[in-house]
């Protein structure tokens, strides 16, 4: 079975022409293109903004034209992760969708249905032209993924109704009425370097076989994060005296977790088994740490003549794996409004090298803008100790749940009647662009819905195919029913 054999088709037709076309955040040149070509084809009329957020209007269907305008929205962009053995340029391959069950997922890397899966739903509606209706206005919003962006700057005429449901959650039965805010935090580490001491043996240490995850919605699975392995690992050898660090990397995108990284650096020569054994024994302590959560943590560590001839000069490495350990990751506090939500969280995203720094990147997120500023200070304050360049962004806000919103009413009701049973209503530690489109439009009234993800923001992202179907006769229902 393809993606081909899925059904709704509709739906799974544009998916799979999404799917076909690179949109990297920051690079939606072609999928815009695609989308502006779909509006003409369909001759509909259609309007874009200065950064790219694209809408498209279809009229009411006869007798329904004095119903409220109801607007759908999904952004275009997708995170783009694939496993390190994946040969797969993101921004010229298409994605290889795979049938696994009861789920579709990709071939090594990120499926895309975060968000794709909303945007398939919004064409394959426009497309449609057996579903009663009033007036529709999609909406395609661009560089979600990289700092919601699109939202942010999003031109203040596009949308012309009131009532807006956003495409982009990922549990069916569950319609959510908030989300976090959250800032990004970018640490700069001067990069100190001194010849590699007589007698000493180029080794890497590779970390691989995590999960990863989203670091919203599965920041509170305490599944491992291959910087912080990274930095004890480092930190055990170099305490044991065994061990001089070239170099730390690992992660990748600050909303993701990272899964992967590596260490470069030199043991000595003369005690290189005994290097191998510690290295051994801290991998044997973290698997246990994770076992049932993490289970595929893999650490090796092998002789690789290709690292460069230098060390870190000791204090500043040392300043920089304790950095690394002392920085906030995971879970800082539980909501005391809603039982089981994650208030206040920090992910420790990545750490890349230049010729003469090291970037760390973290991502602070809270429901509560005053602890997404203490969040991102604790982490300023780790690294002005470690004598770092700091610097925090603006962020955007959180969206605060309306337990009285028409269209929540509007959407339980619904689900019932198609489902015979209540949908949970729910906020989400995640960021979603909800609240941006407040600034704009304060009037908004909104919701958010999808079908089933699982592990979105790694390789291992899939969407349960039942699901799917459910999403679009909801959705479509809702639209029928509206008034």
């Amino acid at each position: 079975m393809t993606i081909h054999d899925l059904e709704p088709q509709i739906v799974w037709h544009y998916f799979h022409e999404i799917t076909q076309i690179p949109r990297p955040s920051k690079h939606e040149e072609k999928i815009l293109a695609y989308i502006v070509d779909f509006a003409k084809k369909n001759n509909l009329e259609y309007k874009q903004d200065s950064v790219g957020n694209t809408i498209i209007y279809k009229c009411a269907t006869p007798g329904k034209e004095n119903i409220p305008t109801i607007a759908l929205q999904a952004h275009v962009d997708m995170v783009c992760e694939k496993n390190a053995d994946k040969a797969h340029d993101f921004m010229n391959d298409p994605i290889e969708t795979v049938v696994d069950g009861d789920w579709l997922k990709a071939n090594g890397t990120t499926l895309g249905a975060d968000d794709g899966m909303g945007v398939a739903i919004e064409l394959a509606i426009l497309a449609s032209d057996n579903i009663e209706h009033g007036p529709i206005e999609c909406l395609f919003t661009v560089d979600e993924e990289t700092g919601i962006t699109g939202a942010q700057n999003i031109a203040a005429d596009l949308l012309k109704g009131s009532t807006l449901i956003n495409l982009d959650s990922e549990d069916e039965g569950e319609v959510y009425v908030g989300c976090a805010g959250g800032c990004t935090t970018h640490i700069t580490v001067s990069k100190q370097i001194v010849p590699t001491p007589a007698g000493m043996l180029p080794v890497e240490i590779n970390i691989t076989g995590l999960k990863g995850g989203h670091s919203g919605g599965d920041i509170h699975l305490q599944r491992g994060n291959a910087v912080k392995i990274a930095a004890r690992v480092a930190k055990h050898l170099m305490d044991c005296g065994l061990f001089e660090l070239t170099s730390i990397s690992g992660g990748n995108l600050h909303n993701a977790i990272a899964r992967e990284a590596c260490i470069k650096g030199y043991v000595v020569n003369a005690r290189r088994e005994e290097a191998r054994i510690e290295c051994n024994i801290i991998s044997a302590s973290l698997q246990d740490e994770l076992n049932g959560v993490d289970n595929g943590l893999h650490i090796s560590l092998q002789t690789n003549d290709d690292i460069p001839t230098y060390i870190l000069e000791p204090e500043s490495a040392k300043r920089l794996v304790n950095g690394l350990l002392a920085t906030p990751h995971g879970v800082l506090a539980m909501s005391n409004d809603i039982e089981g939500l994650v208030e206040t969280s920090v992910n420790l995203a990545s750490i890349k090298e230049s010729e003469k720094d090291f970037l760390i990147t973290t991502s602070q997120r809270s429901s509560t803008d005053s602890q997404k500023i203490l969040a991102a200070q604790m982490v300023q304050a780790v690294w002005e100790l470690a004598d770092a360049k700091v610097d925090t962004g603006d962020g955007y806000p959180g969206w605060k749940p309306n337990m009285n919103s028409k269209l929540l009413k509007h959407s339980v009701a619904t689900y019932r009647k198609l489902f015979g049973k209540e949908p949970a209503v729910k906020a989400i530690h995640a960021g979603l662009e909800c609240g941006l489109f407040l600034e704009k439009y304060p009037a908004l009234d909104m919701i958010s819905i999808g079908p089933t993800f699982r592990e979105v923001h790694s390789p291992n992202e899939r969407v349960e195919i039942k699901t799917v179907g459910m999403f679009w006769q909801y959705v479509t229902e809702m639209i029928k029913s509206f008034c």
